[in-house]
């Protein structure tokens, strides 16, 4: 008996057996297992961290300043006529991303930076009367909503302890 090629070629291909994918979980039904970064020191400051940046942005959205800026306007406010680098490196901030922040803030009129006497190649900041408006409007927004949230989640004591803490670190490390 011959069996013609297309007869052959109609003919049912036996099937496969279905391939068994994993079940797929619900991210809204069980959260992702952290394992050893629950534990780590470095993951749980970078997550609270994150979690404070956003109060922040939202507590002075107003203003449309980030910590960073804040930083600085605070630092020219008590340091007035340091220069770039000082304040820079007391921040930890990168030199050329500190240019660009600067070039942010003194475009709208919250800083000048004034070439110094002294070493040409340097620069002296100061706030403008712009500046030290803003900066008194954005500690004002901090005070009451942002530490304030901060001081009712923690407590003045527990507070005391995590700055205590926090400055060990970023002393000793």
């Amino acid at each position: 008996m011959t069996v013609s090629k297309t007869a052959a070629g109609d003919a049912p291909k036996p099937s496969r057996p279905a391939r068994k994918e994993p079940a797929e979980v619900s991210a809204e039904n069980v959260p992702l297992q952290l394992g050893e970064l629950s534990e780590l020191l470095g993951y749980s400051l970078k997550r609270a961290q994150l979690k404070i940046f956003e109060d922040f942005l939202r507590c002075v959205a107003p203003l449309q300043l980030t910590p960073a800026q804040f930083s600085v306007l605070l630092l020219l406010d008590r340091n007035p006529g340091r220069n770039q680098t000082e304040i820079a490196s007391t921040l930890g901030i990168l030199r050329p991303n500190f240019v660009a922040m600067l070039d942010g803030l003194e475009s709208r009129e919250l800083c000048i930076r004034i070439r110094s006497t002294n070493d040409r190649r340097s620069h002296i900041l100061m706030l403008t009367d712009k500046g030290r408006a803003v900066l008194a409007r954005a500690k004002k927004l901090v005070a009451t909503k942002h530490e304030a949230r901060l001081n009712e989640l923690l407590g003045p004591s527990k507070r005391a302890a995590l700055l205590e803490m926090l400055g060990k670190i970023a002393r000793e490390l």
